[in-house]
């Protein structure tokens, strides 16, 4: 029987959709689903619908949930981590305080000055998880949802020996929207896609073999396509090369969008795609939700959910590494040693990664366009310095790290920044220890 421990559990629709696919996989027909989260409430409902799924798909599956994650983790032979440190109400002041300065963040989750001090905060939970599984299942295989993605991966690869890497929906989700613009079938898509996360690059795009680069220019000069993603359609034309994650997300990972309001006016507001670039969108989304998730919950565990396999990696890397051995190539987050050679050395990079009973490895990918990792590499280093400032309690680091992020540079000088960077540690007192020592 394996054993597959969840972090987090109380992450809803994302725990109950991976339980259903992992228990597509006849390896894991007789698994233990062991939930874990911090909420006794949440725990309990999640609890309640994946007992769903193993009753609905006649499995063998044994569910456990308990708030004591060392014991979810001993001796699990897999961990799927999705938790978030601290609230929205704490995580909302990451995107007010420097729309006070003028920086106006969208996603405020994975880089700058709000995915940076999101990361701070969830560095030093996340490395005690580590630390259990080293201590309780050290061959277990981690695969981390939580994001800042590449920060709290450089971090956990960096300062313990889990078995992890990061895992992010971006990349096949944009593959997909793509092959729906040119009119072709999922399943005669190939790739390469590397960079860094929310900010990778697909390098090649075909179909059945031939380069779809042309059709995809071609199709976002059609008003109606090009409007669904403007910021990432505009990133195509100038760059050459399409970008995974939102519009919304890489409006704010660039100096180009978001630094004056008539630009926002033209590139983050008019979109139709689902994050176009709206001011604090997904902390409003965690507001509004905050009003309403019970009865939502309710309403979710009152119907029948599907027991058809997504598209989220982790169940086909599980059954790749600790199930039936089919090899499975998925994109990963991984420290960079010899993968790109044009991005720094030991930097969290996302590139495609094999699984197999030998475990996680990493394809070496080359060099990047230079016009792409130009970019890449002011992000990359900004996050190096922001990891380097956590593991080591150096607040002077976070300073620094936020002063050459591409969008709070172009809009404010070093003494404005500071002051910034100083009211964000005050509104995150309590929930940084690594700074309080």
């Amino acid at each position: 029987m394996k054993k597959i421990a969840f972090i987090g559990a109380g992450s809803f629709l994302f725990t109950r959709n991976l339980a259903r696919d992992i228990l597509t996989y006849p390896a894991f027909d007789d698994a233990e689903l062991a939930l874990v989260d911090v909420s006794q409430e949440r725990l309990s409902q999640i609890e309640r619908a994946v007992r769903q799924l193993v009753e609905l798909g006649g499995h063998k599956a044994k569910v456990t949930a308990t708030v004591d994650r060392r014991t979810a983790l001993e001796g699990a032979d897999g961990v799927v981590c999705t938790i978030m440190a601290a609230g929205v109400d704490v995580w909302r002041t990451d995107v007010e305080i420097p729309g006070r300065y003028g920086v106006d963040i969208n996603q405020g989750d994975t880089r700058g000055p709000a995915g940076i001090f999101r990361a701070l905060r969830t560095m030093p939970p996340l490395l005690e998880i580590c630390r259990d599984v080293e201590k309780y299942c050290p061959r277990a295989i981690m695969l981390n949802y939580t994001n800042p993605m590449a920060m709290l991966c450089r971090a956990m690869q960096g300062a313990t020996s889990a078995n992890i890497t990061g895992l992010c929906h971006s990349v096949q989700g944009t593959a997909s929207m793509l092959a729906k613009w040119i009119g072709a079938k999922e399943e005669d898509v190939t790739y390469l896609c590397a960079g860094i996360n929310h900010q990778a690059w697909y390098l090649e795009f075909k179909v059945n073999g031939e380069d779809a680069y042309p059709k995809i220019r071609k199709a976002v000069q059609d008003p109606e396509i090009y409007n669904q993603e403007i910021v990432r359609n505009d990133m195509l034309n100038h760059l050459g090369y399409y970008v995974t994650e939102s519009s919304g997300h890489n409006s704010e990972y660039n100096a180009w969008y978001r630094k004056r309001p008539d630009l926002i006016e033209k590139y983050c507001l008019p979109g139709t795609g689902w994050n176009p670039g709206v001011h604090a969108y997904s902390v409003n989304e965690y507001l509004e939700r905050g009003k309403t998730w019970r009865a939502e919950l309710e309403k979710w565990l009152g119907e029948t959910p599907s027991l058809e396999r997504g598209n989220e990696y982790a169940s086909n890397i599980f059954n790749a590494c600790i199930g039936d051995g089919t090899l499975y190539e998925f994109n990963g987050n991984v420290r960079n040693f010899g993968l790109i050679d044009n991005l720094p050395q030991g930097c969290c990079v996302e590139v495609p990664v094999l699984a197999s009973k030998a475990g996680i490895k990493p394809i070496r990918v080359g060099k990047l366009p230079p016009e792409l990792a130009i970019l890449n590499n002011i992000n990359a280093a900004c996050e190096e310095l922001a990891v380097e400032a956590s593991l080591t309690g150096d607040k002077r680091k976070v300073f620094h790290a936020i002063c050459y992020d591409p969008l709070t540079s172009a809009v404010l000088s070093l003494g404005e920044i500071k002051e910034m960077v100083d009211e964000m540690f005050a509104a995150s007192a309590g929930f940084l220890p690594q700074f309080e020592r």
